[in-house]
């Protein structure tokens, strides 16, 4: 080969190492710059890059932003409106008061990321909630919520709750973090609870801590199977167990149909978002927006026709007297009149139930209550 054709040849392949040198210090200037400009980044659940909440706007204060008063916005400030005059009203009449304490605070979740709390309420979305929040804390090897199995959602360890830390930091959190949680219809969500727990074949451990103690209790000439089994549960004997006044005399009610009012204090605790059952998907997709994952990660929907709805509520209730459904009415009072439920459509409904003095005294603290930042409850 000639030795211009070398030449020639030899100068080609140092400018091609020129050139892949040049090309690949400039990606690396680029990503330099990038990481000066954006320090925080990560992954999200579907692929592509975000950055979190370091140096942006906190959920707490997109809420109250005054330059965004949507109709949204405006709607979950009369939502919270509702709660503290419920709660500065039975305030006044209640002479009971108490503290909350660390032990009170297991159902309300954490997000450091974000700055979000969230109050889980058992048989009101909680499962899917809690997907959501091992995504957003990373605390999961799933990057889909719904790829992550409800068993595992329901694992302590893959979320922080709020009674894991010191008091100075509570109270940190509780000022500075935004406060959510999601209420449903209290018969609405008992319904659902019993149709969870005691006609599903795989609840066997249910159905033996509860139905064989409800079946003991309420059901006369019970055969030795169903004291055994406690499978065959009917509706009526577990609202006997609940209006029964020996039921929490001998232990705490399960979280499942303990009132929100006694999971989430929101009457000791400002929550600045309170979500309803009936309007589920929007109120959610409104708490990521806030969060500002809102473009990359929705709340996940699922089939509507396994839901407990208010027409399978009223067939259930359908067999259970007035006197139980008022008794039942009042179990539930607190929750409906303080998170603002509507009144049940399939439950006696007169005015002396809401209005009389028939309903117990709230035992609370209202606290005070004003830009939603002030919770010292500790």
């Amino acid at each position: 080969m000639k030795p211009a054709v070398l030449e020639v040849m030899r100068m080609n392949r140092v400018c091609r190492m020129v050139l892949v040198t040049s090309v690949g210090s400039f990606i690396l200037v680029i990503f330099y710059f990038q990481s000066m400009l954006h320090p925080v980044m990560r992954r999200n659940p579907f692929g592509m890059d975000i950055c979190c909440r370091k140096g942006s706007r906190s959920p707490l204060q997109e809420l109250y932003n005054p330059t965004q008063l949507s109709n949204t916005a405006i709607l979950h400030q009369i939502r919270r409106d509702q709660v503290t005059d419920t709660c500065r009203a039975n305030s006044v009449s209640s002479r009971k008061r108490r503290v909350l304490t660390p032990n009170d605070l297991k159902h309300l979740v954490v997000d450091e990321d974000h700055e979000m709390i969230y109050c889980y309420v058992p048989k009101v979305a909680c499962t899917n909630w809690k997907r959501v929040m091992m995504v957003l804390t990373g605390r999961g090897k799933y990057n889909d919520p719904m790829e992550i199995p409800a068993n595992e959602a329901h694992v302590s360890s893959n979320l922080k709750t709020l009674n894991q830390y010191s008091i100075p930091e509570i109270n940190h959190r509780l000022k500075n973090y935004m406060k959510f949680l999601f209420v449903r219809e209290p018969f609405e969500r008992l319904v659902s609870a019993y149709r969870n727990k005691f006609t599903q074949k795989y609840n066997t451990s249910f159905h033996k801590r509860y139905g064989t103690k409800i079946v003991r209790r309420q059901r006369k000439n019970a055969t030795q199977e169903a004291l055994r089994k406690g499978d065959d549960v009917k509706f009526e004997e577990f609202v006997a167990y609940l209006i029964d006044p020996h039921t929490q005399r001998e232990e705490p009610f399960n979280e499942h149909w303990q009132t929100v009012y006694s999971l989430c204090h929101p009457c000791h605790i400002h929550y600045d978002l309170i979500g309803k059952y009936e309007t589920l998907e929007e109120d959610s997709n409104y708490v990521l927006q806030l969060a500002g994952v809102g473009n990359y990660l929705k709340f996940p929907t699922y089939a509507k026709s396994t839901r407990t709805t208010d027409e399978m509520t009223t067939e259930f209730f359908q067999n259970i007297s007035s006197l139980h459904q008022t008794q039942l009415f009042h179990f539930s009072s607190r929750d409906r009149i303080t998170c603002g439920q509507k009144e049940s459509d399939f439950v006696l409904s007169s005015p002396e139930l809401v209005l009389g003095n028939n309903i117990l005294p709230l035992a609370i603290d209202a606290g005070k209550y004003g830009n939603g930042s002030e919770n010292h409850m500790l």
